[in-house]
Parts: C-alpha cells; sequence; structure tokens
C-alpha cells in the first residue's frame, strides 16, 4: 500500500509560480512511475505531467508543457511539479499519481494504481 501526500498548493497571481510537492509513503517508491493530475471546477480529470521510475524520461500535457518541471528525488520518496508563468486556467485540484512498473507516457490515462487527496492551486488573472 502507498499513500501519496500533497503540499504547496495556494493563491497565486497570473505568472507567478508554484511548487508542488508529493510525498509518497510505502515501500519500493523507486519501482513507481509518479505524476500529476488536475480537475478544474466542472470539467473531467486531466493529465498534467509525469516521470518515469528513474526520472530519466518525462511526459507533459501540451497546455503545460514549457511552463511545468517534474522532477523526483527517490532518497526522499518525493516528487514535485514547478510551475511557472501561472495561468488563471490553471486553477484545478493538483493531484499525486502513482503506477507501479510504468512508464511516463503511459500515465496519461485516467486510471492510476494510487491517488494523493489533491491540492487546491488558484490563479487569479
Amino acid at each position: 500500500q502507498v499513500q501519496l501526500v500533497e503540499s504547496g498548493g495556494g493563491l497565486v497571481q497570473a505568472g507567478g509560480s508554484l511548487r508542488l510537492s508529493c510525498v509518497a509513503s510505502g515501500r519500493s517508491f523507486s519501482t513507481y512511475a509518479m505524476g500529476w493530475s488536475r480537475q478544474a471546477p466542472g470539467k473531467e480529470r486531466e493529465f498534467v505531467a509525469a516521470i518515469s521510475w528513474g526520472g530519466r524520461s518525462t511526459y507533459y500535457a501540451d497546455s503545460v508543457k514549457g511552463r511545468f518541471t517534474i522532477s523526483r528525488d527517490n532518497a526522499k520518496n518525493t516528487t514535485y511539479l514547478q510551475m511557472n508563468s501561472l495561468k488563471p486556467e490553471d486553477t484545478a485540484v493538483y493531484y499525486c499519481i502513482a503506477d507501479q512498473f510504468s512508464s511516463a507516457r503511459r500515465m496519461t490515462g485516467t486510471e492510476h494504481d494510487y491517488w494523493g487527496q489533491g491540492t487546491q492551486i488558484t490563479v487569479s488573472s
């Protein structure tokens, strides 16, 4: 069993930056591809970014490419999402996601082994 706990959400003005963190409990963190998904009010959940178990491969949604950067520190069981040049349309609840023995590219779907509880990001215009 893996538990994912996100932190770092909040309110920011358009053009600003935030960094989300996701700490995973449990064993074998390095066997999991990690990622982030988000859900805006009235919309379906959508993939944001993912990183392979070793951190060598990343994958991003077109809407965040060039603005967001995903990274991980396996020694700390932590995954990060650095978000720059934030836009009002980035407003959503952001969820940390984990899939064991997966690749970053395969995390673009909506089914995942584990989800965090979510953290709210609000970008004001």
